[in-house]
This record gives structure tokens, C-alpha cells and sequence, in this order.
């Protein structure tokens, strides 16, 4: 590597992009002695490895055909504005982070503007339209695939995607060498509630997860607590105000900012958002009950166009079997979820099988150093 600056446009535009991509700009500036400038759109974390924001996650993450109808406009005006800043700015590489919708087509735009792509998180096409394979096949440079089954995918396009393993590997490996932090749990019973990092998410999930907090409070013997981490102040603020709101509400229930890996390593059960987050119970082995639910026309959608999988769980995509008990739309109800929990903290054979199936999916994930792997893989092509 010599030593020219290189100019990285990033984007990422959900939290946990955001956490991975300032995981990457760490990697790359320590595998290269060149300057790395890097700019686009992402989150705090990546505000503070240096990138300037264009957009904010907070502006940015939406999920389900109406959230994201419903900002239509401004996603117009941003993708036509981060065309014209990726025109202006001639960066060396643009570099996508999952976020697959406006993603995919601004890294089609880059590369038939003569721009070098890598699209970091292989879109999920193993479940969603196996169709667009060929194109994205063509406007990709490269393709980071953190789950081994994801590059042979892609065996009939020119694109040779690469399986750098999971970068929570690594991170779930350091929150277990630390001490674990005192968090204000109350009672025998601990339970973590992981209602996602969207709002969108909160509002669906978080009314459902609190009643049945409620009801698996009552089939307890001694007191139970609830911790629910969230990810930024913000979203901690709007999740306080649904629970204010909501007619169900646990005697001991507790917001923290962050945590989330060491909420569920103290935790004696969790219920979880599917994504990201379900995967991270799964590898802190947490037993889990994965939960998810949106309005009637984002989940009408969904179960058209979802016919190539079977389950939503990342752990249990990982793992093709249910690992983690899985309750989606009608069938996540609060009398349904509580029932399961119980089963789980207190069912001693069926606890100590479930966390054997949940070491069992992360151990399938490798041993750790994807990010490094990835910085490796996008400087070897400057």
C-alpha cells in the first residue's frame, strides 16, 4: 500500500449498520498507513470513528412498507442528494453497509458512474425476491458475507462474494473476558426485553411484550424484574413514553442505555426482536423467545413475498431448525410469550436443551476476527 489518501464514501442507515460501521473504519485505518477520509450517512458510533454524517440513523432506519411509504419523500430527496455528493466527492470506494432497499440502488448508481463497490452484509436474498441475485451480481465489486451458506448464492454471477464470519463473534467474545457491570436488577427472576432499535419496532412490539411481563410476573414465584437496553438516548426516550402510555406494565421495569450484551448475559430469559439482536441472544446463550409484528399491510406484504424461508430469527436461519421459539404477528401474543418464558426459566430439561441448541448455532458462526478479515479483503483490491 502506498501512502495516497483514500476516500471512503460510507453508508449505513439503521443502528446496527452504524455499530459495524465503525467497527470497519477502526479495521481499516489499523491494516493501512494511508489516511482514510471517510464520509456518508450512519449513526453516533460512526460519528465518533470520524466519518462526517450526512444523514442520521435517527432520520434514516424505518422498517415495513408503511414506515417506509410514509417517508417516501424525504428517502427521494436524500438518495438524489448522496448521488450528487458521491459525484462531487469522487471517493475510491462507496461502501454499503446492509440497508439493502436504498443501498443496492445507490451502489448501482456509483458503479455505473465508474465508482469501486463493496457491500458490506450480503442482502438477505436467500429469503426476499432469490430474483435479483443476477443484478446485484453486476453492481457489486465485492460482497462481505457474514453467514457461510451466503456466497454460493452467488455461484452463477461474476461476483465471488467472501465469508468473513460474524463481527459479534469477536464482540460477544470481549463482553464475556469482562466483568460484568452492576445493573439494577430486582428480585429472583431476570428478564431482558429487546423490542428493536426502530420505533417503528417499539411501537408494535414493546405494548405486546410489556402485558406479558405482567402475566409472567403473576405465574412467577418471588419477584421478577425487567430490563429493557436501548441503544440511544432517543430511542430509550421514545420506548419510556410507549410504556407510560400502555395499560400493562411490570412492577419492576428498568431502561439502560446500551448494555445489550450484558443485559442478556445476566438475564435468565429474554424476548427479543427478530434481526440482529435475536442473534446476539443467541450467542450470549441467553434462552430466548424471538418475537416480531407490524401492521396488517407490512405483514401482508411480507408473507408474499418471504416464501424462501421459515423462519425470521436469525438464530434460526442460522441453525434451519427453531432454536429459539419464534412468535410472529397474530400468533405473538402476550399469553402465548409468558407461557413460554415460564417454560424456560423454570422447565430445567428444556432450559439446559435450549441453551445447548443456542451454543451449538454460534458456535456454526467461526472464531472471530471478521472485521479485520473484511478490512483485509476491501484494501488488497487499492
Amino acid at each position: 500500500m502506498n501512502q495516497k489518501e483514500l476516500k471512503i464514501f460510507i453508508c449505513a442507515g439503521e443502528v446496527s449498520g452504524d455499530m459495524h460501521g465503525a467497527w470497519l473504519m477502526e479495521a481499516l485505518r489499523a491494516k493501512t498507513k494511508s489516511p482514510i477520509l471517510f464520509r456518508g450517512f450512519g449513526g453516533d458510533r460512526m460519528h465518533e470513528a470520524g466519518a462526517e454524517i450526512l444523514y442520521h440513523t435517527d432520520q434514516t432506519a424505518a422498517i415495513g412498507f408503511t414506515p417506509v411509504l410514509m417517508k417516501l419523500p424525504f428517502f427521494i430527496r436524500m438518495a438524489a442528494h448522496i448521488k450528487r455528493e458521491i459525484l462531487a466527492w469522487k471517493p475510491d470506494l462507496v461502501l454499503t453497509i446492509d440497508y439493502t432497499s436504498m443501498n443496492l440502488r445507490l451502489a448501482e448508481f456509483a458503479h455505473d458512474h465508474g465508482f469501486r463497490t463493496c457491500h458490506y452484509v450480503c442482502p438477505q436474498v436467500w429469503a426476499w425476491h432469490q430474483g435479483r441475485i443476477p443484478k446485484i451480481g453486476k453492481v457489486l465489486d465485492q460482497l462481505l458475507c457474514f453467514f457461510p451458506f451466503e456466497p454460493a448464492l452467488f455461484k452463477d454471477t461474476p461476483l465471488r462474494p467472501e465469508f468473513i464470519g460474524h463481527p459479534l463473534v469477536d464482540e460477544v467474545a470481549r463482553t464475556f473476558s469482562e466483568p460484568s457491570p452492576s445493573l439494577p436488577w430486582k428480585g429472583v427472576h431476570q428478564i431482558a426485553l429487546l423490542p428493536g432499535s426502530r420505533t417503528s419496532e417499539i411501537y408494535y412490539l414493546l405494548p405486546r411484550m410489556l402485558e406479558a411481563a405482567v402475566l409472567l410476573e403473576a405465574k412467577l414465584e418471588g419477584e421478577s424484574s425487567f430490563i429493557i437496553p436501548t441503544p440511544t438516548r432517543k430511542i430509550r426516550e421514545y420506548a419510556e413514553e410507549i410504556a407510560k402510555k400502555s395499560a400493562h406494565r411490570p412492577k419492576n421495569l428498568i431502561f439502560v442505555d446500551g448494555l445489550a450484551r450484558h443485559v442478556l448475559r445476566q438475564a435468565h430469559a429474554a424476548v427479543v426482536a427478530t434481526g440482529t439482536a435475536s442473534l446476539e441472544a443467541c450467542m450470549m446463550k441467553c434462552p430466548t423467545v424471538t418475537v416480531y409484528a407490524s401492521n396488517w399491510l407490512s405483514a401482508f406484504i411480507v408473507r408474499r413475498i418471504a416464501t424462501g424461508i421459515r423462519f425470521l430469527g436469525l438464530a434460526n436461519i442460522l441453525a434451519d431448525r427453531e432454536v429459539m421459539p419464534e412468535l410472529l404477528q397474530e400468533a405473538f401474543t402476550p399469553e402465548r410469550t409468558a407461557e413460554i418464558l415460564h417454560r424456560l426459566l423454570t422447565d430445567a430439561p428444556y432450559r439446559a436443551a435450549n441453551i445447548q441448541d443456542l451454543t451449538e448455532t454460534a458456535n456454526s458462526l467461526g472464531e472471530g476476527h471478521a472485521v479485520e478479515h473484511a478490512a483485509e479483503a476491501i484494501l488488497s483490491a487499492f
